[in-house]
């Protein structure tokens, strides 16, 4: 279809101008004709192009784009307004997201001659993560993220662009059903997409990693491929370890980084929550070898991966909120004064039954201290102090249940408000599950903080167990010292 000129009506639309001409579809700023009410936000009408030269993904990539709009929904994806028809014009009508795409950060100019600091990364990273975990709790799976399609509001939250390419778990694909190829950007295509398998959550965490990759060292970490062969590449090969283009990055965000972009898609990381939850917390990420490695990766291990690869049967995925709740962040909160052994242990029981059924879950040990437990005028009450006292506790009672590095980590939150703090944290890492004591504070404290956990159970954005004390050890000795005790 050709340019439109502002002024133009379209179905009660009015074409103010053309924001951007691309290979795929037009984008025009558009407004309500006369006589119509304000939606309460602007517009932007998306057209895609479809001369005599152009392929069937586009009217393809049109239908996708129209049906996953019409189902997702919340603060990281543009609101759907209108659509037109195919037999006359085709249109899609939806909120215009006022920000800077991904692309702003990668420019090099005499005004940002600098690469992205560590700390900003991060907190893109996160917001990026966050985004896309909302994405998927919808069973909606992007697989076209890459800077252009990345969006981040001046508040700092990411909105997601362009679901072209995307697929629905309720929804029948209609990409793989009509184009029997991979689909997807070269540079930020998985893997797995390059054999043709859609709708695994964890291609865009491997998208993700590269363009966490592109903001840590201003390359792509495979280059832009044009072949096949180019793409396949990427099944058993390792892209160079970031450190090794750029020194001064810390070895824990390598180590994000390139579990992100494991080869297998069992190695990444197994939801985008989990991705934000270390980038969000980098002191408690473990660092193995791969956040080491400034070397490539040896011939040897890169043939034996060639040889897997060529056998690899990769099967469909199961839908993607079924997926990333079988590997939840859970979270328990421990009391840090008055507790009795029996509160504890009760407490650690109560977490290795919800940690067993759920294989890779990732548990935050918290708690929570008053501001006025510490003080910079004493080297015994000083923040630090303190802080590392409470972080070596939970890490001790975390100790019995044995778990890997990586699945695990202590956290202490200072707060005048226990219940909020503890909502709030849960909040920021969308925390799946609370485990918690019906009385966390002890039996000294318990008529005054009794309240702590309902308040959380009540404001808590998930599952909250509350448990109850176990019988105390004296008791259960005298018991079974009784006579007829056995």
């Amino acid at each position: 279809m050709k340019l439109m000129q502002p002024g133009a009506e379209l179905d009660g639309f009015t074409i103010d101008e053309c924001l951007h001409a691309g290979g795929m579809a037009h984008i025009y700023r558009v407004h309500y004709s006369q006589g119509v009410r304000d939606p309460g936000f602007p517009m932007v009408m998306k057209v895609p192009r479809m001369t005599a030269g152009d392929g069937a993904e586009n009217i393809v990539s049109f239908e996708v784009e129209h049906q996953i709009l019409q189902v997702v929904s919340g603060p990281h994806v543009p609101r759907f307004v209108a659509a037109g028809d195919l037999e006359n014009v085709p249109y899609l009508v939806m909120e215009y997201v006022d920000g800077k795409t991904l692309e702003h950060w990668l420019e090099r100019s005499p005004d940002r001659p600098a690469l992205t600091g560590v700390d900003e990364l991060a907190r893109l990273g996160v917001a990026v993560s966050l985004a896309v975990h909302s994405l998927h709790q919808q069973n909606t799976v992007h697989l076209d993220l890459k800077p252009a399609n990345v969006l981040i509001r001046p508040d700092g939250n990411a909105v997601l662009l362009d679901f072209g390419l995307s697929c629905n778990a309720h929804y029948p694909d209609l990409l793989a059903e009509q184009l029997r190829k991979a689909v997807g950007s070269p540079s930020w295509i998985a893997p797995e997409q390059v054999v043709g398998v859609r709708g695994d959550p964890r291609s865009d965490i491997f998208a993700i990693g590269v363009m966490l990759y592109q903001l840590a060292t201003g390359e792509l970490p495979f280059g832009s491929p044009q072949t096949e062969g180019g793409l396949r590449q990427r099944l058993w090969m390792d892209p160079v370890p970031p450190r090794r283009l750029r020194a001064d990055l810390p070895p824990w965000l390598q180590e994000v980084i390139l579990r992100c972009l494991e080869p297998e898609a069992a190695k990444r990381y197994s939801s985008a929550a989990l991705l934000a939850f270390d980038l969000r917390h980098p002191e408690q990420v473990t660092v193995t070898e791969r956040g080491e490695r400034r070397q490539d990766t040896g011939w040897r291990t890169h043939l034996k991966r060639w040889f897997k690869a060529a056998g690899m049967h990769y099967q469909p995925s199961p839908l993607a909120a079924q997926q990333i709740d079988e590997v939840p962040i859970v979270m328990v909160a421990l009391p840090n004064q008055d507790s009795t052994d029996e509160t504890l242990y009760s407490l650690r029981q109560a977490v290795a039954r919800t940690l067993g059924t759920r294989p890779g879950a990732r548990l935050a040990c918290v708690t929570v201290i008053s501001p006025g437990q510490t003080s910079s005028t004493s080297d015994e009450t000083s923040e630090t102090v303190v802080h590392r006292r409470y972080l070596s506790r939970l890490r001790q009672w975390a100790q019995p249940l044995d778990l890997p590095g990586q699945q695990s980590s202590c956290h202490v939150l200072e707060s005048v408000d226990v219940a909020q703090a503890l909502v709030n944290y849960a909040v920021g890492n969308r925390v799946n599950v609370i485990v918690m004591g019906a009385a966390t504070h002890g039996l000294k404290m318990q008529r005054l903080l009794a309240t702590v956990p309902i308040k959380v159970a009540m404001a808590a954005p998930c599952t909250v167990v509350l448990v109850k004390q176990g019988l105390p050890f004296e008791r259960l000795l005298s018991e079974s010292q009784a006579p007829g005790a056995g």
